[in-house]
């Protein structure tokens, strides 16, 4: 018994991993998504590396995840990748109050988002 697989839903040239829970506002995660995308893979590695936001590694390891999922899911060439997509979708805020004057409250947002990378094998034709 089992579930049948379900269809799969990217062309056959793509690989794709995704980070649920990261806890990061989805403003300041789009901000570093969007510095990667339409790169190289190798070349996004590199600027994730040496970027000096907080968010970055994670962004780094999904997108070394998507890229493993290329090479050893779907025989994709590695030298050839490139960030076709990365997108970050809001999950849920978790809230908190803290303590202030005179029997009051102050609000405390904690967000949590969804990071996508989809990467996509490139045919580079000599002209």
């Amino acid at each position: 018994m089992g579930k049948k697989s379900k269809k799969r839903n990217l062309p056959d040239n793509c690989a794709m991993a995704l980070d649920r829970s990261v806890r990061s506002s989805s403003q300041k995660l789009n901000l570093v998504a969007e510095s990667i995308r339409g790169m190289e893979a190798s070349k996004a590695l590199v600027q994730l590396e040496f970027s000096k936001k907080r968010i970055a590694s994670d962004v780094k390891k999904v997108l070394q995840s998507a890229i493993a999922n290329a090479e050893n899911n779907h025989n994709l060439d590695i030298d050839k990748l490139v960030v076709s997509e990365a997108y970050v979708g809001k999950a849920l805020v978790m809230k908190r109050f803290r303590p202030r004057a005179r029997g009051r409250g102050g609000k405390i947002l904690k967000p949590i988002s969804n990071l996508t990378v989809i990467v996509k094998e490139e045919n580079q034709e000599e002209v």
